[in-house]
């Protein structure tokens, strides 16, 4: 099941059959479109219909025409988002393969504006899992708050094959039951730590500025650094990373745990300088470039993809939010994003994709084709 039609073709439609004057699947399609070709709400998506018609037609969709908007905003948010996600990963898992020493970067993301005052819903919070590599994302699972994201994430991590894969989370996710089911399911886990574990932070801080006070005689450890430059900025990442973990009180008590890490970055900007330091548990081998590796493309993830969410879909400016809709519209954003970074013709950014996808029909179905 690797087309997004055949994935989406399964999706139960709550609807009176004999009510039903679109189908399902045409509305799905028609969302996924005018998402990728701009729409950022039910009004856009009803006139990229009418725009799109005849193409849709031409491949069997939408016999009867366009719905209006408020029909399309009725349908979509009374689907199951757990199914609406569930499909989506499907289809993720048949097109992105997992391959050893993959990184899997989990982060959550609040879509700011999805509150409902009047209904005294507040801000979704999603939690995502994004491979790293190529930027797409692999799923999602909604939470009611960010102190949820610990039970969000397990669950999350049941719905993806991460086998022989790296899963890189923040310090909300470092947690023991997270690190054994990301053991459990066969995969590696580098998880920042910080004051929610703050005996383990405590220890791991004193490990290594005592080992740094002493030019780490007689310690176990591998060390890896690199510079990046561009844009008048210049950051400069250490890693250090040691497998002595009898420093640690009860290191038993996390699933396959093989070593601790120390990240310092100082960032030269405008002739101003700033440092930060954090530090983790990985149970992969103690490996100072595999270290970094994860810890780099983690980063790239919590800025790009969300930059991207932000920027060139306007994300957190979103006021779509009646019932399932905010998190039914998250997936067709989800699909957007993999679907313009699969297109490999234009070589410019997302929002450039989308405005060439708007205005030029022919790059909206090559950038389609790539997910039909």
């Amino acid at each position: 099941m690797s087309s997004l039609v055949e994935c989406f073709s399964i999706i139960r439609d709550p609807r009176q059959e004999s009510k039903i004057d679109h189908e399902l699947i045409d509305i799905l399609i028609l969302c996924v479109l005018a998402v990728i070709c701009g729409a950022e709400g039910w009004q856009d998506i009803e006139e990229v219909g009418h725009a799109r018609l005849n193409w849709l037609q031409e491949r069997g969709f939408f016999k009867k025409g366009i719905p209006v908007d408020d029909t399309i905003a009725r349908i979509v948010s009374s689907l199951n988002p757990e199914e609406l996600q569930s499909c989506f990963i499907k289809w993720m898992a048949a097109v992105e393969e997992a391959t050893d020493g993959k990184i899997i970067a989990v982060d959550g993301k609040t879509l700011r504006h999805s509150y409902d005052k009047k209904k005294r819903k507040s801000a979704i919070h999603m939690v995502s899992a994004y491979a790293a590599e190529n930027g797409v994302v692999l799923g999602q699972k909604k939470t009611d708050d960010k102190s949820n994201e610990i039970t969000a994430i397990p669950a999350l991590l049941d719905l993806l094959d991460i086998k022989g894969c790296i899963v890189t989370i923040d310090a909300m996710g470092c947690q023991e039951k997270i690190a054994e089911k990301i053991v459990n399911k066969e995969a590696d886990y580098v998880l920042a730590v910080k004051d929610n574990q703050k005996q383990l932070h405590e220890e791991i801080i004193d490990f290594f500025e005592t080992s740094r006070r002493f030019e780490f005689k007689n310690v176990r450890y591998d060390y890896f650094e690199e510079a990046h430059k561009g844009h008048g900025r210049v950051e400069l990442r250490r890693y250090w990373i040691s497998d002595m973990l009898d420093t640690i009180s009860n290191p038993g008590r996390w699933a396959s745990l093989q070593g601790i890490g120390m990240v310092e970055s100082e960032r030269y900007i405008d002739g101003k300088t700033t440092s930060e330091t954090r530090y983790f548990i990985v149970s992969i081998a103690p490996d100072a470039k595999i270290f970094a590796n994860a810890v780099r493309k983690h980063w790239a993830v919590e800025n790009q993809l969300h930059w991207v969410l932000d920027v060139s879909f306007r994300e957190d400016d979103s006021r779509v939010r009646r019932d399932n809709a905010s998190e039914n519209f998250g997936v067709f954003r989800h699909v957007a994003v993999n679907a313009l970074r699969n297109e490999k013709s234009c070589k410019k950014g997302i929002k450039a994709k989308r405005y060439k996808a708007t205005l030029q029909s022919d790059y909206a179905q090559k950038v389609l084709n790539g997910i039909f």
